[in-house]
């Protein structure tokens, strides 16, 4: 399962996906790919406007989104990103969770 874990008080301040899904053999996951989409999609826009917006680092099965900018534009790409993985885990339940 992958376990996506958002820390946020008034705004966001860390996100941590790790885990697999499960669903389908390594390679042929679309859970998997359903996350990865959407999570570096949202990466690779926020950087685009501002590349200080947020830092990351990746491992085999962790990423981990931190210094996250309180700003609005950036606490917005990540809250659409936080839904569409809340979106996902409601198709997918049993191979997702966001928490």
């Amino acid at each position: 399962m992958i376990k996506v874990s958002v820390e946020k008080e008034k705004v966001y301040r860390k996100i941590s996906i790790e885990g697999h899904a499960m669903y389908a053999d390594f390679g042929k996951d679309i859970v998997c790919s359903a996350v990865s989409s959407i999570v570096i999609t949202s990466i690779n826009g926020i950087l685009a406007l501002d590349e200080e917006a947020l830092q990351y680092e990746q491992t085999k099965d962790l990423l981990v989104i931190s210094n996250i900018k309180e700003e609005e534009t950036t606490q917005k790409l990540i809250d659409n990103m936080i839904r569409l993985l809340e979106e996902l885990s409601l198709s997918y339940p049993k191979n997702i969770q966001v928490k």
